[in-house]
């Protein structure tokens, strides 16, 4: 299936379900990242509680990539959805700007800063979370696991 400039590959094997896409790196594709994700959890009664967390975790990883990681060239941003018997992974890999995964949220004034943010609310949600990623360095790559 060819997505004007993004690809999508799904494959099975020992009982997992996989599903690639790559997408442009821009903001109106966050949500085919998210349709992708709701078509996978209807193959399985997933609770909708936990549907709604993995999308909220999804957006905020994929949105990481599309706001920060390129310039005004752009790129693209590749998902991978894994899902087995017992956990659903989920890795967002993009080719851009690293960035530091230790940061925190910062106050700016009296308002929280966004910075560390998303990462944040991933890892309250994700049961792992893996992060290989370096400021100064191209590319990243964030894998998040959430048990059934």
């Amino acid at each position: 299936m060819q997505v004007e400039q993004g690809t999508t590959e799904l494959s099975t094997a020992e009982g997992i379900r996989t599903i690639r896409l790559r997408l442009p790196a821009r903001p109106e594709y966050i949500a085919l990242a998210r349709l992708a994700l709701t078509g996978l959890a209807e193959t399985r009664a997933f609770e909708p509680d936990v549907v709604a967390d993995l999308k909220l975790a999804l957006t905020e990883a994929v949105s990481n990539s599309v706001r920060h990681a390129y310039g005004a060239d752009g790129g693209h941003v590749d998902v991978r959805y894994e899902l087995g018997a017992d956990r659903i992974t989920i890795e967002v890999v993009d080719d851009g700007n690293g960035f530091d995964p230790d940061e925190t949220p910062g106050f700016d004034g009296e308002e929280l800063s966004e910075g560390g943010l998303g990462i944040a609310i991933i890892r309250t949600i994700a049961d792992e979370l893996e992060i290989d990623s370096h400021p100064g360095v191209r590319g990243s790559r964030l894998r998040f696991v959430k048990n059934l």
